[in-house]
């Protein structure tokens, strides 16, 4: 019997004359359908997405896209920031998929995601974070992957000499899987697959070089009170709870101070929910499509 992965179509498109890696299912459903796309976060890759395409492609046509620099997609060596990958999931959205999204995101997928939705709404009918990445205007400006490398000495992490070296250490499977047992709050969820997902990029050529702009960006992005107050789009908020690396509850009364159009559910898990706890946090996707998002486009 195949496995849920089986039953990926893996493709390439090309963005500004570099090839982009996506996964998708579901996609023959109809071009009224509702149209969903992931967003992986920092370090990760669509196939992050494993356990939530196959479930969610039964009701959506689904969309998971590697970001520029990650995953199977290609990894050149340029400045990178938030603004360009909102440009790689608005032209996505305007050449492949062809409709607006429900966008998706886990981690730094969800600060990209939120962008998108907040300076493209026309191309967004709704935002679902889950765990999201970002500072507010309230809080100090967090360098994201400065932070989730462990708070390393920032003069260290802007030599390009230091930030290869400290890859190389933490791209090791065992480094890799140390980190993950940190950020899941179940190890039994930590599986050689997943480790392996995450392994495997990070062995491509430019991967290195790719972790070396990022460390060395000085580039924080805008806040995400400012995000919010360009957002018009429904708010779904999923939050893993035993999450070490945020405070779920502090950033859950900093998102409703600043919107409204807010559903929310806490759960059980670490960083990474949609992998940990799939059995929850796909049930809850769909039926909040169905009736809020869909339902909010009725009444428009």
């Amino acid at each position: 019997m195949p496995t849920p992965s089986d039953l990926f179509v893996s493709e390439m498109w090309s963005w500004r004359g570099q090839p982009i890696h996506y996964l998708s299912q579901g996609i023959n459903q109809g071009s009224g359908k509702q149209a969903v796309l992931l967003v992986h976060g920092f370090g990760a890759s669509s196939l992050h997405w494993r356990k939530n395409i196959s479930v969610v492609a039964q009701h959506y046509p689904v969309y998971a896209i590697d970001l520029l620099g990650f995953g199977r997609s290609a990894k050149p060596n340029l400045p990178y920031r938030t603004e360009m990958w909102r440009d790689q999931l608005r032209d996505f959205c305007q050449q492949v998929i062809r409709r607006p999204v429900v966008v998706v995101g886990n981690s730094l997928g969800g600060y990209v995601g939120l962008s998108l939705a907040s300076d493209w709404p026309e191309w967004v009918r709704g935002v679902v974070l889950l765990n999201s990445a970002g500072s507010f205007g309230s809080q100090p400006q967090a360098n994201l992957w400065k932070q989730m490398t462990g708070g390393i000495l920032r003069w260290g992490l802007q030599q390009k000499v230091v930030s290869h070296l400290l890859f190389y250490s933490i791209r090791k499977p065992e480094a890799i899987r140390k980190t993950l047992l940190k950020v899941y709050r179940d190890p039994a969820a930590v599986t050689d697959q997943l480790v392996e997902d995450i392994y495997r990029p990070s062995c491509e050529a430019g991967a290195a070089d790719v972790f070396a702009a990022l460390m060395q960006a000085n580039q924080k992005g805008r806040s995400v009170d400012e995000l919010l107050r360009s957002l018009v789009r429904p708010l779904l908020l999923i939050w893993g709870e035993a999450d070490p690396w945020m405070d779920c509850r502090q950033r859950s009364q900093l998102y409703h101070q600043h919107y409204q159009m807010i559903e929310e559910h806490f759960l059980s898990a670490g960083h990474c929910p949609h992998d940990e706890v799939p059995e929850l946090v796909n049930p809850l996707l769909c039926d909040w499509i169905e009736k809020k998002v869909l339902h909010t486009a009725l009444l428009s």
